[in-house]
Parts: structure tokens; sequence; C-alpha cells
């Protein structure tokens, strides 16, 4: 993913990021200055700027009666995200007062694409281990942010066993630590994986699919088959 890409993703407009990266770049600049190196109409240029200190990632100073503009602290970047964390919180706080307490005993969801990968995985990173057989790694690869997060997961104490095909011996997934991968020469598309009372089944071959399910019973028992499937893989 492209940084300018990132930076959309972080919750900046596509012209908020030119604005910002360019201005990073060089450190300080005229509005005028910005949009020529870009090529972005100043008017625009100048509303940009104003967008970006009103989010606390730009500031200015006035040099011989011109605004002069510099990139705040990169940490500025992580505004946004804080800020819709504390609301996301109470948000939830709040919808909870209306969340049905008679709830089935199996909850089964589904979802799809790469924001139901980034679902799934944060739901898993909150246990501190998980068993997974059938892993391809293609989920691994759909998230750019995957390999970090995997890492701090592991810096808590997480860990994992995985089981998987021989083929994927190399993959960038089986060099992490506190991962332990054993391998079976079955070919499967999608991915079985146990944490907590969750199982989930998915497939990341092009638009990723998720099923996850809340058992206590079928966590178990998808367990006792991971274990079987433990002992005859080879390591």
């Amino acid at each position: 993913m492209e940084l300018i890409e990132k930076l959309q993703a972080s919750g900046l407009t596509g012209n908020e990021a030119k604005v910002y990266l360019e201005l990073l770049k060089i450190g300080e600049a005229s509005a005028n200055q910005i949009a020529k190196n870009i090529g972005m109409d100043r008017t625009l240029a100048y509303t940009v700027l104003n967008h970006l200190i009103e989010k606390g990632q730009v500031n200015y100073i006035i040099k011989k009666g011109k605004k002069i503009f510099s990139c705040s602290s990169l940490d500025s970047l992580l505004n946004q995200v804080k800020s819709k964390e504390i609301l996301i919180s109470e948000l939830i706080n709040e919808l909870k007062t209306f969340e049905k307490r008679d709830s089935p005993k199996t909850k089964i969801e589904i979802y799809e694409g790469k924001e139901g990968l980034r679902t799934m995985f944060r739901l898993m990173w909150k246990y501190k281990s998980f068993c997974s057989f059938g892993a391809t790694g293609r989920a691994y690869e759909a998230l750019y942010e995957s390999n970090a997060l995997a890492k701090e997961w592991i810096k808590n104490k997480g860990s994992g066993r995985v089981i998987t095909n021989h083929k994927y011996k190399n993959h960038e997934m089986t060099n992490l630590k506190n991962m332990f991968f054993k391998y079976l020469d079955v070919e499967s598309e999608s991915t079985t994986t146990i944490y907590g009372d969750y199982v989930s089944i998915h497939t990341a071959i092009d638009k990723p699919f998720i099923i996850l399910i809340n058992d206590k019973n079928i966590a178990k028992s998808y367990l006792n088959h991971f274990e079987v499937l433990w002992k005859v893989a080879k390591a």
C-alpha cells in the first residue's frame, strides 16, 4: 500500500494526504508553493491546509506577512483515531442498553471483504492463544497491517499452533515467534481457527469470506479435531 493510501486509511482525504506528504517532505512552505509542487489549485491547497490545521496535523507561522505552514508532530496522525476510539467506546456503551439479553446460545455471523478479516483478527488477538488448520497465508497477505499486529500480539505473550501444507513452509507467517507450525499434505482453500469459544472459517481466494461461530461446545469439538491432526502432522 502506497503512503498516500495509508494516510487516507488513517483518516485523511486524498487531497489532504497529498498536501500533508508534500509539506512533510519540504519542511515548511506557503500554500502557493505547495500548490505549485503538487499541481493543485492554490485556493484548494489553502482550503486543504486549513482542514489539516483543524485536525491538528499542520500549523503555521507568519513570515513577512505570509502564512508559512509546517507539519505538526507525526503523533498528531493519531488524533482522529483516538477521537473515533473514544466516540465508538461511548457509542458501544449506549448501544448495549438496547442489546437483547436473551441471545441465542449459538451465535453465527458472516463477514465479507478486508474489513471482515480485520474484524476476525481483532477478535482473535484478544485471546492469548489459537489453533488453526488449513492455513494458506492469504488472509495474512491481504492486510498490510497483519505483520505489525501479529508481532504486537506475540509481544503480549500470544502464541499459536498452525497446521498448513508443506508448500507454505517458507511463507512469511512461519517466521513469526511463538508460532508453531506443522505440515500435512492436504490441499485446503479454507482456514479454520479456534480461539476461546469461537471458531472462524474463512477463505481469501478473491473476496475474503468469513463465518464466525460463537459456541463453547462447537469450539471444543473443533479443538478436539485439531489435536488429532496436530499429532499426525509433521514438524
